[in-house]
């Protein structure tokens, strides 16, 4: 009997010791979650002509405590081009994998296109990893087409236009350095990619009939007028730039400028011939002291301006045409030479050396399309001079600064929804314009003397 209770006893305690031993295991795991050596896997092969590869990266457990990882799931499932292979074992959905203190984890990752049934520029999947309760996720990426792709690269030269460019993250011009785009270019930016002129010099050459396009990179009709696809063109102290005969559409902000390059007096940016439209926010934004001139250009149909101007910035737009028509509640054009920064408490304040409007529509849905708020101060200039403009404003304007205004014209445009800025029937015909150095309008018609108002002469 003796040696039964003793039996127990030990099969007792082996049990205990055994229970004890698992709580106190999962006492000493880690609350913390995974570090990972990328937080995107791109495959930059191009698949027309190589069907898979094989990529790898580490995921990390910087803790002195081992960790448990719940799952780790491909979330495209069956249905995804990719496959992983974590610690040797290849699924879908791998569960309960132990990473010990300091220790890490290899993720292999292998993709198989069918080329022949691609028709995305850009096929993405991710893989979540589960601990503790929370989740990360890494991101995967494969180009899907013939293209040229860029995934966060320096770039200078000449672009060639045999190929789409496809810009993934984004595509820079590092400081000093010129890319030069050539007509007929298409170019496709991913959600939030960018275009980034730093301390650079961009030329955009298109021509008419072989414009360079920037637009989303999704090519569903469905998303042939969605605003926000992308970021946009954006400059930081910038040399001297050009844009000619582009179209940039579907983006968030068309073409954002935040300051010049102090060494030069010239215009940061000259953009002419060119259509901007569908921008989720602004068409063209010119902040803390950039430059642009603008000739011959149809900004419209943005989410709140087709011009912001903020902290000033100096401007001069001649034939063309600013105007709402979108979603917006905002005026068309935007103009102030302040920033409240309230993170600091500041009054940021700027000069606008030059802001000139001449022979050019500001118009919209709206019953006042233009709002300018300035502050005058000691060292700060301000100099507007409109001239020979279609504006519309609820409130006639009296400054001295609005010459041969047109206030409240109707431009009668022949389809605003379809992007049709055309007017047969309007106040803005019969030559109300003042001549200038542009002798053609944006379609190359010459332009009369004295010339139609706007970007496009009717003849």
């Amino acid at each position: 009997m003796l040696k039964k209770q003793l039996y127990l006893f030990f099969i007792l305690s082996f049990g205990l010791v055994i229970l004890s031993t698992s709580c106190k295991k999962k006492n000493f795991l880690s609350k913390k979650n995974l570090s990972f050596s990328i937080d995107t896997l791109v495959f930059d092969t191009v698949f027309t002509s190589i069907g898979s590869t094989t990529k790898q990266f580490k995921i990390y457990n910087k803790e002195n405590k081992t960790v448990n990882i719940t799952d780790i799931e491909l979330m495209g499932g069956d249905a995804s081009p990719f496959r992983m292979n974590v610690d040797g074992i290849m699924s879908t959905k791998i569960q309960d994998i132990e990473l010990e203190g300091k220790d890490s984890l290899f993720v292999f990752v292998e993709v198989t296109l069918v080329v022949n049934k691609i028709c995305e520029l850009i096929i993405e999947d991710s893989i979540r990893f589960r601990t503790n309760g929370i989740d990360q996720y890494v991101k995967l990426a494969v180009w899907g087409q013939d293209a040229y792709f860029h995934y966060k690269d320096l770039n200078e030269g000449i672009w060639p236009s045999d190929k789409p460019h496809v810009i993934y993250g984004y595509a820079a011009i590092d400081s000093a350095k010129t890319l030069e785009i050539q007509a007929g270019t298409q170019i496709y930016l991913h959600k939030n990619a960018l275009l980034y002129v730093y301390k650079s010099t961009l030329n955009i050459q298109g021509t008419i009939g072989n414009e360079v396009v920037f637009q989303g990179d999704r090519l569903e009709q469905d998303y042939q007028d969605v605003s926000g696809q992308y970021y946009g063109i954006y400059f930081e102290k910038a040399r001297p730039s050009t844009i000619n005969y582009a179209i940039i559409k579907n983006g968030t902000s068309g073409i954002h400028l935040y300051s010049k390059d102090p060494s030069f007096t010239d215009y940061t940016l000259t953009v002419t011939n060119t259509i901007i439209k569908n921008q989720a926010r602004y068409g063209i934004f010119i902040y803390s002291g950039a430059k642009v001139k603008a000739e011959n250009c149809i900004i419209a149909k943005n989410g709140t301006h087709a011009l912001l101007v903020l902290e000033g910035g100096d401007f001069n737009f001649n034939h063309c045409n600013l105007l709402g028509y979108g979603p917006s509640t905002a005026a068309a054009i935007g103009i102030s030479n302040f920033y409240n920064d309230y993170s600091s408490g500041t009054t940021n304040v700027g000069s606008i050396n030059e802001g000139v409007f001449q022979n050019c529509i500001i118009s919209g849905t709206l019953p006042t399309e233009m709002a300018i708020d300035t502050i005058q101060m000691q060292g700060v200039t301000i100099n507007f001079d409109f001239n020979h403009c279609l504006i519309q404003s609820e409130e006639i304007q009296t400054d001295s600064f609005y010459q041969n205004i047109i206030w409240n014209g109707n431009p009668n445009f022949t389809n605003t929804n379809e992007f049709d800025f055309l007017f047969p029937n309007s106040a803005i015909h019969n030559e109300q314009g003042i001549n200038s150095s542009v002798v053609s309008d944006i379609f190359g018609n010459p332009r009369n003397n004295p010339p139609d108002i706007g970007a496009i002469e009717v003849n």
